[in-house]
């Protein structure tokens, strides 16, 4: 019997952004219960079909890299993307994406050379998802209430006390936690509860999304598959994605505008003209997957003790695969600020940090995503009407929309800028010193040491990443081991604050690292650089634990 149970942070909501959430806490040495309306074991929607390179950076420090890479496709199957006027049509161009096989060797194409041991991985939700239940599951440190909604919450100013209903045995019971996360989706109760509002676009495009099982459609399939088709014809236009690299689809029907209703479509007639095939194909549809894409941003993130992330906080078109994404960074930044707190190093005040550099990257990528979101919707409703003519004419438009799609879309499928070009500009825990960060776009990225940057990847001379050499928590990079570091490493000690010493001994030269020391945030951000240790030692670590906000 369930009356009563406590924990340091109680998440509400168990997929990618609740799981993370709970194995970073638990990795940190913070207890937490996780409640979640699922069965465990049900299969999680397939809408996710990207993990960026940022999430898998924060997955090999958990040590879960290697098994969720190893996942999804088959490792000769093409992650390349291509824009064809159907699955069966002509193909109008191909960006090329290294295969899982050779995604950690190739060099060649515009999805390679990341700066970073952990670039994108393509799978989609249904494999990786489960990968982290059974991790968090198995963690000491997270209890797993599967079948359980939490239908309300108080917040005393000293504990939250949530009400929890078994929807097995509907006996209700208190969860008692010191923080509360609502990790609970776009409909979010935790949002809702905290009084926060939604505020944006509320309709950027309908998809009518259809998962199939169709294992004729592959020997269909203009050669080379792809893990993503967009297709582009007069008469449709839509987005083919591979799921098992076998018979299991995800498609994508771009409604138009004056079509509203998702079951006033056609749903048979679309799936046939998109994919270019007739009435005699046969496939069977697994699950309807109908979505809107938004561009909506919570007010707040916070009220008090209780915190939001991920859709409960966000909902966006996902181009760039950055809404899942982008809540697990939400998660990773909160996750180190209360683990700070609960572990006694920092006061209560840091928590305010969340909302004040969460809110702003928000925000901004919300942007990019319904920037990109518009000139694709212009590109695939004004398309040449010739361009499904086995014609010169007909040609030459394919060429052309070719063009222009490899353009547009190469930003959001090498998004290097998105990953790694996001900075904190405002934050009451970074030391700033004057100079300005880099610009950075959805494709753009430049390494910088800028406080607020994201601290620059390079390879030790021991062959190891430098992320793998960094401590848990503040780690001080020192570029000249004959500098004396000793108070800043005592002011640390005064204050409490973790503080690792790495000597870097790097590879090769980069240009980004301008300065002999830097301080690395628990996030993989820069807090402050200089050649010298700080005047004010204490005071610094005061900044960095936000005892100075």
């Amino acid at each position: 019997m369930k009356e009563h149970i406590a924990a340091s942070v109680a998440i509400v909501g168990g997929g990618p952004v609740g799981l993370s959430l709970a194995l970073d806490l638990a990795w940190r040495g913070v207890d937490v219960v996780l409640a979640e309306q699922r069965p465990a074991g049900e299969p999680p929607s397939v809408k996710c079909n990207h993990i960026s390179a940022r999430t898998m950076e924060i997955l090999r420090r958990l040590g879960l890299a290697r098994e969720i890479r190893a996942a999804g496709l088959p490792d000769d199957y093409p992650n390349d993307v291509v824009f064809r006027t159907r699955a069966t049509g002509y193909e109008l161009t191909r960006i090329p994406i290294p295969s899982r096989e050779h995604r950690l060797s190739s060099m060649h194409g515009p999805d390679t050379r990341w700066p970073t041991p952990e670039p994108a991985h393509r799978i989609n939700q249904i494999y990786f998802e489960p990968i982290l239940f059974r991790h968090a599951a198995q963690s000491p440190g997270v209890r797993i209430l599967n079948r359980t909604r939490v239908e309300g919450f108080r917040d005393d100013g000293q504990r939250v006390l949530a009400t929890a209903r078994d929807l097995d045995t509907d006996r209700t019971y208190t969860i008692e936690c010191r923080y509360l996360i609502g990790c609970d989706g776009g409909r979010s109760g935790v949002r809702a509860g905290i009084g926060a509002k939604l505020h944006g676009d509320e309709v950027i495009q309908r998809v009518q999304s259809s998962y199939i099982r169709a294992p004729a459609l592959i020997d269909l399939i203009t050669p080379p598959p792809a893990w993503m088709s967009y297709i582009y014809n007069p008469q449709r236009a839509g987005n083919l994605v591979a799921i098992d690299g076998r018979e299991r689809w995800l498609i994508h029907n771009y409604l138009l505008a004056h079509e509203r209703d998702f079951e006033s479509v056609d749903r048979d007639g679309c799936i046939r003209a998109l994919l270019g095939v007739g009435g005699d194909f046969e496939y069977e549809i697994i699950a309807k997957e109908d979505w809107i894409g938004r561009r909506l941003v919570a007010d707040t993130l916070r009220e008090r003790r209780v915190f939001i992330c991920g859709d409960a906080a966000h909902l966006w078109v996902p181009y760039a695969g950055y809404g899942m994404n982008a809540g697990i960074a939400d998660a990773m930044n909160l996750s180190w600020l209360l683990a700070a707190h609960l572990k006694g190093w920092a006061p209560e005040s840091i928590l305010g940090a969340y909302e004040k550099e969460r809110l702003p990257i928000t925000e901004q990528v919300s942007r990019f995503a319904m920037q990109h979101a518009e000139g694709a919707i212009r590109e695939r409703t004004h398309l040449p009407p010739e361009i499904e003519d086995d014609t010169p004419a007909g040609a030459a438009a394919r060429a052309q929309v070719g063009r222009a799609a490899y353009d547009l879309n190469v930003q959001q499928f090498a998004c290097a800028g998105l990953n790694f070009g996001y900075f904190y500009d405002t934050s009451p825990l970074i030391a700033y010193d004057g100079e300005k960060q880099p610009h950075y776009t959805m494709f753009d990225y430049t390494p910088s040491t800028v406080p607020g940057c994201r601290t620059p990847h390079l390879w030790l001379a021991d062959g190891r990443s430098l992320y793998d050499a960094l401590g848990p928590d503040y780690t001080l990079l020192r570029f000249d081991p004959s500098i004396d570091v000793s108070t800043l490493m005592r002011a640390a000690a005064e204050r409490g604050v973790p503080l690792a010493l790495l000597d870097v001994r790097a590879r090769e030269e980069s240009t980004a690292y301008r300065h002999k020391l830097l301080l690395s945030r628990p996030d993989q951000h820069v807090a402050w650089r200089s050649d010298e240790p700080p005047a004010d030692p204490v005071a610094l670590m005061d900044v960095a634990r936000g005892a100075a906000m």
